[in-house]
């Protein structure tokens, strides 16, 4: 069976983590928790990294660092994970969800716009499998009515934007840097791992500083053990972060090497009929965090089926996201009732992604996209 995700780690890497190991610094102290945070914050061109558990109290934190609270609105997309709604409906807020686009399956552009109320406190942009958020409107957006932006790049590890387009003097930029806070990953199949793992990264020192605090139980500076508000325990250990650092520094050529696979998929299935491939806009530098194929109608079977058809090949697969409006966690909690958001309901029932870790090679991905053609042949 070729397995859907295999993490790639170098000696090398095992090389800081004896080092806690043998000096005794396995908890959430010591030298590489900070070199973690700094390098990673450094390389997304932020001032401030906060180093958790995982991405998903990483959203927890940042929806809380940032004043989120009883009544506000959060606009985000109905297509991703449960862990972006989550966080909104733990503080008594309300997520007021969008479409996706068809092609890069993040949200809708002209439905966030259209989604903005009095009560909108702000935006939850999501960097959906590898490809950036249209980020230049929603940042516009945001400073029209004085809103938020929080970017969800557990995806986008090294992904890039372009900012400026039709100006003097576009730039690139790096997801993560450009909204007011955001959130990362580092789960094994995400591009950077330590296991388990997340941070957040912001450049607004009161926002870090509130993080910090979220992730350590709201320990006072003056009296460690009074406490005048509640936190988490959150801490990524220094053994997590031993494991980060140095792959820190290939970041590059990890995202050369996601970039070089989706091409070696791309060349061997754009012309098998009944597929939609993964897409890169211009303005776009994708890091194709996994490569998903999406069902044409006219194919007569659905995702689920082609999983099966797949595996019985030998072929590990994962399905798309199920939207935030059909969860029934959320249908209990009488949110979403009723809604539709039709994109995404397509492309749930008719997307998966096939194998596409970091340690993946060009045979299997020979063997993947031969079992695609002849499953759907």
């Amino acid at each position: 069976m070729i397995p859907v995700n295999e993490p790639l780690l170098e000696e090398s890497d095992f090389a800081p983590l004896e080092d806690a190991f043998r000096t005794g610094w396995i908890s959430s102290a010591g030298r590489y928790v900070d070199e973690f945070e700094d390098r990673w914050a450094s390389y997304c061109g932020v001032g401030h990294g906060i180093a958790v558990s995982n991405g998903s109290t990483a959203l927890q934190v940042a929806v809380e660092a940032v004043g989120i609270s009883a009544g506000d609105e959060v606009i985000m997309p109905s297509f991703t994970i449960i862990s972006c709604a989550s966080p909104v409906v733990r503080v008594g807020a309300k997520p007021v969800l969008v479409d996706c686009d068809p092609v890069t399956y993040c949200m809708d552009l002209d439905q966030v716009a259209a989604a903005v109320t009095p009560r909108t406190k702000a935006i939850l942009v999501v960097h959906m499998y590898g490809h950036p958020v249209d980020m230049d409107p929603i940042l516009a957006l945001a400073e029209k009515h004085g809103l938020i932006v929080i970017e969800d790049a557990a995806e986008v590890h090294g992904a890039l934007y372009e900012s400026g387009r039709g100006g003097n003097a576009p730039v690139w930029k790096k997801c993560g840097g450009m909204g007011h806070i955001a959130t990362f990953s580092f789960f094994a199949n995400k591009l950077i791992t330590t296991g388990e793992g997340g941070m957040v990264i912001t450049d607004n020192p009161e926002y870090a500083e509130r993080a910090r605090g979220l992730r350590n139980l709201c320990f006072r500076q003056d009296r460690r053990f009074l406490h005048t508000e509640h936190g988490y325990q959150f801490r990524l250990t220094n053994m997590q972060a031993a494991i980060g650092v140095n792959q820190v520094g290939r970041i590059e050529q990890i995202v050369e090497r996601k970039r070089q696979a989706a091409r070696e998929y791309t060349q061997r299935l754009e012309t098998v009929p009944g597929i939609q491939l993964p897409f890169e806009h211009q303005w776009a530098r994708a890091v194709y965090w996994v490569y998903g194929l999406v069902l044409d109608d006219a194919i007569p079977f659905d995702a689920l089926e082609f999983a099966n058809r797949l595996k019985a090949k030998g072929v590990e697969t994962r399905p798309f996201f199920l939207g935030m409006h059909e969860q029934p966690v959320f249908h209990d909690m009488g949110l979403f009732v009723g809604e539709h958001h039709p994109v995404t309901e397509r492309i749930a029932r008719r997307g998966l992604y096939v194998p596409s870790g970091l340690a993946i090679t060009v045979d299997q991905i020979e063997k993947v996209s031969l079992a695609v053609r002849e499953v759907l042949a």
